[in-house]
C-alpha cells in the first residue's frame, strides 16, 4: 500500500448549515456564513439591500460583509441593469465560479471525476465505462486518479476548496475507510491511500456513500440552494441498489453512516444469494444485472432495448419487470411504513425505466404502505445525470465553504 499522504487524511462531514441560522464561533464568521447562504439559496440574484431584508441585518453590515465575500472570491457582482428611474440600479450577487470542488466516482459500471463550482456548474468532467466487477482496488483508484489530474488540469485558474469521492458500499463515517462494496469486490481499505496529492489537487479527501452523496444533489439542486423535495427516499439503480433517506433536505446517515441500504432488504428469504452474503436482497431482483437477465436479455442491454422487448409484448420482460416492482414494492413500503416519507425517486437504471415500473410498483405500495389512503406517495426519476455521486461529493466540499466562508475571506 502506498505511504499515506495528505489524500489519506480522514474528513468528517460539514457542519449542516439549514435553516439559515449561523452558529460559528464569532459574530463575523457566523454574518459571513449567513450572507453567503442567503446569496446561494435564492433561486435569482440578490441585491445587497435584498440580502439586508432577508438577514434582518443592517445595510451596511450587509455591505461590508459582500465586500468581504466578493473581494474573497466566494461571491461575485452581475453588471447591473440598465437604469430606468432615478437613483443607481442595484448590483446583483451571485455565488463566484472561481472556488470549486472536485467530486470522484467509482461504480460497478463507471469511473467519473468532474469539477463543479459554487453556481452548482459541472466545470469539467470525464466519465470511463467499463465492467468493475470484481475490480482491483490499486489498479482502479490508479485510473481514477489519472482522470482526476486531467480534470483539475481544466481548473483554469480557480480555486479548489476540496474533493470527494463517492463509493457504492458501507464507508466508515470520519475515518476514510470502505468496509465493503459487494459489486466491486472490495472490503476492509482506506482508498484514499491509492490517490496521491496531485490526483486530490493536494486538499484531503473526503470518502461518502454514492447513494447518500447523489441524494444531495435532489435535496439541492446547487450549493446551499433547496430542491424541490425535502423529504424523499432516493433509490441509485446500478447493478447493485443503494439508497438514502433523506428528511427535511438532510440525508439520514445513521450512527454509523451505514443507514440506507434498501438495495440489501431481503424482499425474499428464500430468494436468490446475494453478493453481500444474503439471499433475496433487493438488487438480486430490481438490479440492472438481474433485471436484464431475467429478461432474457444480454448484460450489457439498455434500459432502452428492456423497454423495446416489453412494448413489443415480449413475456419474459414483462414478468422481469413485474418481478423488479414487486421487489421494490416490499422494500420501499417497509421503509415508508417505518419513517412516514412521502416522495420516492429513482436514479440510475430505475430512473430511466420509472414508467415501466409505475403501475405494478404504485399498485404494491397501495396495498401495503399504510398512509396510503391518506396520502399519495410520489414517484419520479431523478434528473440523469450519469454520475451523481461525484457531483454530490463536489457538493458537500462546496456546502463546508458556506459554513465557514471566513477561512477563504482570510
Amino acid at each position: 500500500m502506498p505511504t499515506p499522504s495528505a489524500a489519506s487524511a480522514a474528513r468528517p462531514d460539514p457542519p449542516a448549515v439549514e435553516p439559515l441560522g449561523a452558529r460559528q464561533s464569532t459574530l463575523r464568521e457566523s454574518n459571513l456564513s449567513l450572507v453567503a447562504r442567503t446569496v446561494c439559496a435564492s433561486p435569482a440574484p440578490l441585491s445587497r439591500a435584498g440580502v439586508a431584508a432577508r438577514t434582518s441585518m443592517t445595510r451596511s453590515t450587509v455591505s461590508r460583509l459582500v465586500d468581504d465575500l466578493v473581494a474573497g472570491g466566494v461571491l461575485a457582482e452581475l453588471e447591473p441593469p440598465a437604469v430606468t428611474g432615478p437613483g443607481r440600479p442595484a448590483i446583483p450577487l451571485v455565488p463566484s465560479s472561481g472556488l470549486v470542488a472536485l467530486g470522484l466516482q467509482v461504480n460497478a459500471s463507471y469511473l467519473a471525476a468532474r469539477l463543479v463550482d459554487l453556481r452548482g456548474r459541472v466545470v469539467a468532467e470525464h466519465v470511463e465505462y467499463d465492467d468493475l466487477v470484481g475490480c482491483d482496488p490499486r489498479s482502479t483508484l490508479g485510473r481514477l486518479g489519472a482522470l482526476s489530474k486531467q480534470v483539475l488540469g481544466q481548473a483554469q485558474g480557480a480555486r479548489l476548496v476540496g474533493a470527494g469521492l463517492a463509493l457504492p458500499g458501507i464507508v466508515s463515517s470520519g475515518s476514510g475507510r470502505l468496509l465493503l462494496a459487494p459489486n466491486l469486490g472490495w472490503s476492509d481499505l482506506e482508498p484514499a491511500a491509492f490517490l496521491d496529492d496531485e490526483a486530490v489537487g493536494g486538499t484531503p479527501l473526503r470518502i461518502g456513500n454514492e447513494a447518500d452523496l447523489a441524494a444531495r444533489t435532489v435535496a439541492r439542486v446547487a450549493p446551499g440552494r433547496p430542491g424541490r423535495l425535502a423529504d424523499f427516499i432516493y433509490l441509485s439503480g446500478e447493478i447493485g441498489i443503494g439508497g438514502a433517506a433523506v428528511v427535511d433536505g438532510q440525508v439520514m446517515s445513521g450512527r454509523h453512516g451505514w443507514a440506507g441500504e434498501v438495495g440489501h432488504v431481503c424482499v425474499d428469504p428464500d430468494g436468490p444469494p446475494c453478493r453481500c452474503g444474503s439471499t433475496g436482497c433487493l438488487e438480486q431482483y430490481a438490479g440492472r444485472q438481474a433485471l436484464v437477465a431475467a429478461a432474457g436479455l444480454a448484460p450489457d442491454a439498455t434500459p432502452a432495448e428492456l423497454a423495446e422487448r416489453l412494448r413489443s409484448g415480449d413475456s419474459r420482460a414483462k414478468t422481469a419487470v413485474a418481478s423488479a416492482a414487486w421487489a421494490l414494492g416490499i422494500a420501499l413500503a417497509g421503509v415508508v411504513n417505518v419513517l412516514d416519507i412521502p416522495a420516492i425517486v429513482l436514479g440510475g437504471h430505475l430512473g430511466q425505466i420509472t414508467e415501466l415500473l409505475r403501475p405494478d410498483l404504485e399498485q404494491q405500495l397501495r396495498r401495503r404502505v399504510l398512509s396510503a389512503r391518506w396520502v399519495a406517495l410520489t414517484i419520479e426519476p431523478a434528473d440523469g445525470d450519469p454520475a451523481p455521486g461525484a457531483t454530490g461529493a463536489a457538493q458537500l466540499e462546496l456546502t463546508a465553504v458556506l459554513a465557514n466562508p471566513a477561512k477563504w475571506v482570510d
